[in-house]
């Protein structure tokens, strides 16, 4: 093997290792969104047809990181069947004299559930502005899979928690820059 091929070698691989740095992000939302990976949920476009006898508890987290608002659940938990629609509302309060753009992230716990939990409607799906002062209701429209029901390894889940984190999009500095330990 010679020095040119030996070189050509190099920087395709090279190059190849750049480009899938490029793509690491993008196809590993793609893998979360089609797995559940980490308590990702699903959006569905349709509720199912079938509703199952069995039940789950669905709990209500909701956090603020790094914005001037108020943010909470208006019910702690409610069970549903697994195919039944559930409506779940929260309320945020801006609490500064400025309007604030703000942005929700979520999963649910436990992790292995998210593939089975649906949303239809959700006020996480884009960015919201909140004016200063105001008070919004946000619905969130979802279901739990009768599908879960077949799989053994949620056989023992009874409850399901959706967590609900707001931040300020106009601040927001990443999840790498907002960890501290002091």
């Amino acid at each position: 093997m010679n020095n040119r091929t030996l070189a050509l070698g190099f920087g395709a691989a090279a190059l190849g290792m750049l480009g899938l740095a490029f793509a690491s992000k993008p196809l590993y939302d793609t893998f979360c969104r089609v797995t559940g990976f980490g308590g990702t949920t699903q959006i569905a476009e349709a509720a199912p047809e079938q509703i199952l006898d069995r039940t789950v508890n669905v709990r209500f987290d909701s956090n603020v990181m790094n914005a001037p608002v108020q943010f909470r659940a208006l019910q702690t938990s409610m069970d549903v069947h697994l195919g039944e629609h559930g409506l779940a509302f929260f309320e945020v309060t801006n609490t500064s004299d400025q309007d604030v753009s703000l942005m929700a992230s979520y999963n649910v716990t436990p992790h292995r559930a998210g593939i089975y939990y649906n949303k239809l409607e959700c006020f996480c799906f884009e960015e919201r502005i909140v004016e200063a002062g105001e008070t919004k209701k946000l619905p969130v429209v979802y279901f739990v899979s009768p599908e879960m029901d077949a799989d053994s390894n949620l056989a023992d889940v009874r409850t399901i928690t959706l967590s609900y984190t707001f931040y300020e999009t106009d601040n927001f500095q990443g999840a790498a820059k907002s960890a501290a330990l002091n």
